[in-house]
């Protein structure tokens, strides 16, 4: 295993995230969702049942991905749950993967979603930011509080990474506790106060701050909304492509210079080999031609359809 190189405390994420969006002149953000039933079948994984190397074949699936995404997109999100589930092994095969994609390039969000109150979180962020994985950013669950949230906030400054908070998640049941209604306001528009401060308090002299929110595509009028409630805030916005989110649903989500947004697309770009109309013509092992294809596939649509065309000049 090779160790991550370690972040450093400037410059800060968002000025970062920002340089690396306009260099590649697209606000694409590439999920690594390793899953073994869903992996090429070039490489074999399907009868692999022993952990060790089963983690290595999501490590080579994750790096041949990046390898492809790198020239792209400035950033890509392991999800920390699909190492997680195969144990050490796993957790070692993403410590190489985060690694292999600094090597390359690109920012890494690691998408954990963690929580936890007072010296739980402060470990959490030390490990998730400053520790034996060190990505750039960490997605973090509110519901325990601010104190719970306020760890993640200090290591985020004293490192230089950021934070992404879930505010308005993509998936169906969100609504179960999200839009609660409270004194006339739902439970997200609280959260998305409480980040917009936050984003606020951590920008300095810069335009975004190091606490951002994830609000998902799937939700296009709520997203819209919460752009104008937090502008000083980076969105990170799942759901679009396989989960039903178009382009045309995420132009809220950017300032007009295509700035304040990053998409997030995983299996529709990873496994688009599972697409015929982005596997057409390929053999089993061209399966890295087909990412390549899906990738800027993605690429044109938020160019086509969203201010992310301001990107191009």
């Amino acid at each position: 295993m090779t160790a991550p190189s370690q972040p450093t405390a400037a410059p800060p994420f968002a000025a970062r995230l920002a340089a690396a969006i306009t260099a590649r002149r697209t606000p694409s953000c590439i999920g690594l969702d390793p899953r073994r039933e869903s992996l090429p079948p070039a490489l074999g994984a399907a009868s692999i049942n022993e952990p060790k190397a089963l983690a290595d074949i999501f490590a080579t699936f994750c790096r041949d991905v990046i390898d492809v995404v790198a020239p792209l997109v400035p950033i890509v999100k392991p999800q920390l749950a699909c190492f997680e589930a195969i144990g050490p092994h796993g957790m070692t095969a993403l410590a190489d993967v985060i690694s292999h994609a600094r090597s390359k390039g690109l920012l890494v969000l690691a998408d954990g979603k963690r929580g936890d109150i007072g010296s739980t979180a402060e470990a959490y962020a030390e490990g998730w930011l400053a520790g034996p994985w060190a990505a750039d950013a960490l997605t973090v669950n509110p519901y325990l509080g601010h104190d719970s949230i306020e760890p993640f906030v200090k290591m985020a400054e004293a490192r230089g990474a950021g934070i992404f908070v879930l505010v308005k998640t993509s998936n169906p049941g969100s609504k179960d506790f999200q839009d609660l209604i409270c004194d006339g306001k739902t439970n997200y528009e609280y959260v998305a106060a409480s980040v917009e401060a936050l984003a606020a308090r951590t920008a300095g002299a810069g335009r975004f701050g190091a606490v951002g929110a994830v609000v998902g595509a799937t939700w296009p009028k709520q997203l819209d909304d919460l752009r104008a409630a937090m502008p000083r805030t980076w969105l990170l916005v799942p759901g679009f492509g396989r989960q039903g989110g178009r382009a045309s649903d995420v132009r809220g989500a950017f300032h007009p210079d295509g700035l304040g947004a990053l998409i997030v697309s995983a299996r529709d770009v990873i496994y688009a080999h599972a697409r015929p109309e982005m596997n057409a013509g390929l053999a089993a092992h061209q399966w890295q031609t087909a990412v390549d294809r899906a990738c800027h596939e993605m690429i044109e649509r938020l160019a086509a359809d969203t201010p992310a065309a301001a990107l191009r000049g």
